[in-house]
């Protein structure tokens, strides 16, 4: 972390983010405004005319805008903040190359702030980081630990008339809660205070590789948090110089739940939370169905717990969480009963814990999957099709369109077809529709009295702008 500039060293020039409309860019861009930094950017979508709302946000809380040319790059003081995997022939990139700025990934501006903190609590496993980093978050500003929050999404309990898309909290300087990532290795970058393991499952790697990421982060972690219920996690206890584990089902596990005291609802859910530290107990109430959810929520407890928290404080603030934006969010139930359903699942895993929740109740479920790319696809669609035909029944559907693609050299040559053929061989339904335009038009088509449409995917603001459309059109 040497090369690296401080804290305040950063704080002292300006920054210039190259997308800055993303979800991992636009909280960091939040958090050093809101730290008093001079922060610019531009973005495709931006150009593009996409998300609108969004950009005006933006301008409102001070930020400058550029078109992605790279006009609003102008100093050799600027910081430029991008993607590591974006190209040399970016205008801004180009331009940054030649004033010579310095250049910082994401992950490595994060984890500056991240390590530089007074206590940093590191949220990580293959799914359920975003929800976690929220909760977590909640419980500490209820407690009035005035945390710094990173997210990778909108959380509702922070969201303001000035701060639509609050994806970031600007708290003090003495905890620093983020998610971090495996699938660019990026993991590796932190030390944290409390190291938060939710789940390893196949993503962007390899199983291999994503237990050395995690066996090292756990490593590197003063206290490991690990969920007791899932086995390739648990199998990297060894890895953790001091543990708590929570879980579900797994009776050992020191934060968890009575066994028949779980109670769920189609949008809500309840249980009591023991303590196995000393046996006792906390009656839990979420405004979020899924199990997934029922062990995100003890993820978080047992989190805070490592960082001082009473279970009861923690259980008692989780009561008030109001949830993430496209985690299960609810966009509302047409005149005619259908229930349409943003939702962020977008690998074998998340998508799995959604269609487990809505088929845990009854109706028929639409599945509208809007892959995030050509290579995820081909990395995981295998297992993408296995999920959708093993966890929906006879009368459900998959609907795929094309994957979403924004410009840059990528291999298109496999698409949607492929999944769709896996899907309908494993004994699922399914069909592939090209356009999303065209998708929507047929699922108002086929949508009856009951039916839950989830729309699914993820790195596309625009979905959830589509869900709303749905709906409308549903009447």
């Amino acid at each position: 972390m040497a090369e690296f500039p401080t804290p305040d060293e950063l704080l002292s020039r300006p920054f210039f983010f190259v997308g800055i409309g993303g979800s991992g860019m636009l909280p960091l861009a939040q958090i050093l405004k809101g730290r008093g930094a001079r922060v610019d950017g531009s973005d495709r979508s931006y150009d593009q005319g996409r998300t609108p709302e969004k950009f005006a946000a933006l301008k409102t809380q001070g930020f400058g805008l550029h078109p992605q040319d790279g006009s609003g790059i102008t100093s050799g003081e600027q910081i430029v903040v991008a993607s590591a995997a974006i190209e040399d022939t970016v205008p801004e990139i180009a331009r940054a190359s030649e004033l010579e700025c310095l250049r910082l990934t994401r992950a490595e501006l994060n984890s500056i702030l991240f390590n530089t903190s007074g206590a940093g609590l590191a949220v990580a496993g293959t799914s359920g980081k975003s929800t976690v980093t929220g909760m977590l978050g909640w419980i500490m500003e209820a407690v009035g630990r005035e945390p710094t929050v990173m997210n990778g999404a909108v959380m509702k309990n922070f969201v303001s008339e000035t701060r639509p898309f609050a994806s970031s909290v600007v708290g003090g300087q003495s905890l620093y809660v983020s998610e971090v990532d495996e699938s660019d290795g990026s993991i590796a970058l932190y030390r944290p205070a409390v190291g938060i393991l939710l789940n390893v499952s196949l993503d962007h790697k390899s199983m291999e590789e994503l237990r050395v990421l995690f066996g090292d982060f756990l490593d590197r972690s003063r206290i490991s948090v690990i969920n007791a219920d899932n086995a390739e996690a648990i199998a990297l206890l060894t890895s953790a110089k001091e543990a708590i584990t929570f879980g579900v089902e797994q009776e050992k596990a020191q934060i968890g739940i009575v066994p028949g005291s779980i109670a769920e609802g189609p949008t809500r859910q309840a249980a009591l939370v023991i303590d196995r530290h000393d046996g006792s107990e906390h009656p839990l109430r979420l405004t979020l169905p899924g199990k997934h959810n029922l062990s995100n929520a003890l993820a978080a407890i047992a989190g805070a717990v490592a960082s001082g928290i009473p279970v009861g404080a923690a259980v008692e603030a989780l009561g008030s969480f109001a949830g993430l934006a496209r985690r299960f969010d609810i966009v509302g139930t047409s005149s005619k009963g259908v229930t349409v359903i943003d939702d962020f699942g977008h690998n074998p895993e998340k998508c799995a814990a959604t269609l487990r929740t809505l088929k845990a109740h009854p109706g028929r479920v639409i599945a509208f999957f809007q892959p995030h790319g050509y290579g995820p696809l081909r990395q995981m669609g295998a297992e993408l099709a296995e999920t959708f035909a093993q966890e929906l029944g006879k009368d459900d559907i998959t609907i795929l369109c094309d994957p979403v693609y924004f410009g840059g050299t990528v291999d298109r040559s496999e698409g949607s077809e492929r999944i769709i053929t896996l899907i309908e061989k494993a004994g699922g339904k399914a069909a592939h529709i090209e356009s999303r335009e065209d998708v929507g038009t047929h699922l108002v088509e086929i949508a009856q009295a009951g039916d839950r449409v989830v729309i699914m995917g993820a790195r596309d603001d625009t979905l959830s702008a589509f869900a709303k459309q749905v709906l409308k059109k549903l009447g």
